[in-house]
């Protein structure tokens, strides 16, 4: 029973994290740098740090995130702007035909189009339907302001 009691005591004063703190030199060097060591350089003027008294880092800080330049508008994006600054009634209408059209699109599979060359109704492929969302949601993008 004493054995385990010195042990115990034994283990305990050498796993003790203030049994093995030590100082800790800061300096700087001729290029502006600062160091941080546990043993002092010889030629440098140094500050001691008690390393019982320094705080602990934070574990799990979030790195800083690269900024992304704002993109430059696009053609589309331009052109729709002015649109907008010289006529708000015409870009309302082209954000109310936007909506209507792509309701169509999204309720209905079986859509015909009108054929360039001869003018005759065709069938729409499900290709075609989903690049025409597409338009009709940039269109949206583009010209419904948001409110």
């Amino acid at each position: 029973m004493i054995r385990i009691g010195l042990i115990s005591a034994i283990l305990v004063i050498l796993y003790n994290p203030f049994g093995f703190a030590a100082d800790i030199y800061k300096w700087v060097d001729d290029k502006g740098v600062t160091h941080y060591s546990q043993q002092p350089p010889v030629d440098k003027q140094v500050k001691t740090l008690d390393s019982t008294a320094i705080e602990p880092g934070k574990i799990g800080t979030v790195a800083p995130v690269k900024r992304e330049a704002t993109p430059e508008p696009s053609q589309a994006e331009q052109d729709a702007a002015a649109i907008k600054a010289r006529d708000q009634a015409q870009a309302q209408k082209l954000c109310d035909s936007a909506k209507f059209n792509l309701d169509v699109l999204q309720t209905h599979t079986r859509l015909q189009r009108k054929d360039d060359k001869t003018g005759e109704p065709v069938r729409m492929t499900e290709e075609e339907r989903q690049t025409a969302i597409k338009e009709q949601q940039e269109r949206i993008r583009l010209f419904c302001t948001k409110k």
